[in-house]
């Protein structure tokens, strides 16, 4: 950690990443440039700051407060140990209009989407102080926005986005998603709709996504640039098939638990065939991420009683849920729950990941942390010889395997986007506790 006269010969550096709508890669963005950051020889300290996030996939962290699963990972990729800190205020949605709301790791209440306006004015000061706080600690704090940042119907409660950034001084940038179409028109709309006073906190533009020859942009690139002034940082290029961990995201679900091919890997003929019951509230995709990366493991979600008949699946999990009373109405109304008795008796196993999961009244559970290699592959060893099914376990351990992703998504922004650039850009920001404020 740098002392106090370092970080004042340096600067306390602050960088802020909305995105044109939700999806644009945001999350992914915070990730890559915390750990590209955390990298360099003159940035001593990093950190993630998300002042308001919406999800009910979410992390305990050692401090006892709930954060999102991106924010922990982004921290992992800054070296830090996550806290509630990093992510405040967490809207955990109990149902489609309503939200259990927690600050600082404490519930408290509950709030449906119009009157939560009043609430969130009220949490403004909060999240521009919880913020002060963090970059006086860290040299450099990478903070994620939410939802798309001109939703102008909803700028004079938001205390994420660019409101935030005015508030605390804080320069930011505009990830786009391309491979969508409508990228120049979703730039240049963010921009044009937004009022002087947030206009003029947006210090650059990234395209994400991008598939192809980056030249075809060359002409678009700097139109845009003539258009609004604001330059085009770079072009990130689309990940391809590389397995991203620890998503939060409902997007990239599905994606998760696509078929892989692990190159240079044998593919089994029998794959271990593992049914995940998709509840709602899922706590964290994150849960899953040890047996993604196992080449003889083949996961798909199951959401029918049949998905878990011994002919189908050799294992059921029940993953961990934020709402476990939403989780067994959903089990009851599908007939999961008597499928999950007589899986039971009859098979396949059944594996809850938490004992915070939803209780039926089940006895004798399979029980394994699937983070320590070497009890997940006991564990999975002995499945596959009661199944007569296939497992050869993977090379690569967990946690190298996810620091290995986060290397991956720091060698991608060094190699598309001025990683100086934006370090000189972040020093810009005011110093902590000179703040304009709201």
């Amino acid at each position: 950690m740098a002392s106090t006269t370092e970080h004042a010969a340096r600067g306390s550096g602050a960088l802020l990443v909305v995105g044109a709508t939700s999806g644009a890669g945001k999350s992914t963005l915070v990730t890559a440039l915390c750990r590209a950051f955390a990298r360099r020889a003159d940035v001593a300290g990093v950190a993630p700051f998300k002042a308001q996030n919406m999800s009910t996939h979410t992390v305990r962290t050692a401090d006892g407060g709930l954060i999102g699963v991106a924010q922990a990972m982004q921290a992992r990729a800054a070296g830090v140990e996550p806290g509630a800190r990093m992510g405040p205020i967490l809207l955990c949605p109990t149902g489609s209009r309503s939200s259990r709301v927690i600050v600082l790791g404490k519930e408290v209440g509950e709030s449906d989407a119009l009157s939560y306006a009043d609430r969130a004015r009220t949490l403004r000061p909060l999240a521009l102080e919880t913020l002060t706080g963090l970059r006086s600690e860290h040299e450099l704090v990478v903070l994620e926005g939410a939802g798309g940042a001109a939703e102008i119907n909803l700028l004079e409660r938001d205390l994420v986005n660019l409101p935030l950034a005015a508030a605390a001084g804080v320069p930011a940038v505009l990830v786009v998603d391309i491979e969508r179409g409508g990228a120049f028109a979703s730039a240049y709309g963010t921009w044009a709709l937004l009022p002087e006073r947030l206009r003029s906190c947006l210090k650059g533009f990234v395209i994400n996504t991008f598939r192809g020859d980056v030249r075809l942009l060359d002409s678009g690139l700097a139109d845009l640039e003539q258009r609004t002034g604001i330059p085009v940082l770079g072009v990130l290029p689309h990940l391809g098939d590389h397995l991203m961990l620890g998503v939060e995201d409902s997007l990239d679900l599905d994606r998760m638990l696509a078929p892989k091919v692990t190159a240079g890997a044998r593919q089994p003929s029998a794959p271990l065939r593992v049914a995940v019951l998709q509840i709602p509230r899922l706590a964290d995709p994150a849960d899953l991420d040890p047996l993604v990366l196992e080449p003889s493991v083949q996961l798909r979600w199951a959401t029918h009683p049949t998905d878990l008949s011994p002919e189908l699946a050799d294992l059921v999990i029940v993953p961990r849920s934020s709402s476990p009373e939403a989780t067994e109405t959903w089990l009851h109304e599908r007939g999961l729950d008597a499928a999950l008795d007589q899986a039971r008796t009859a098979g396949p196993r059944v594996l809850h990941l938490a004992d915070d999961a939803v209780d039926l009244d089940a006895v004798d559970l399979d029980a394994v942390d699937l983070t320590d290699d070497a009890a997940r592959r006991a564990y999975l060893t002995r499945l596959a010889r009661e199944s007569g099914r296939e497992y050869v376990a993977g090379d690569t351990a967990y946690g190298d395997a996810v620091e290995a992703h986060l290397d991956h998504l720091g060698d991608w922004v060094e190699a598309h986007l001025d990683i100086p650039r934006l370090l000189q850009l972040a020093r810009t920001a005011v110093r902590p506790g000179q703040e304009p404020g709201w």
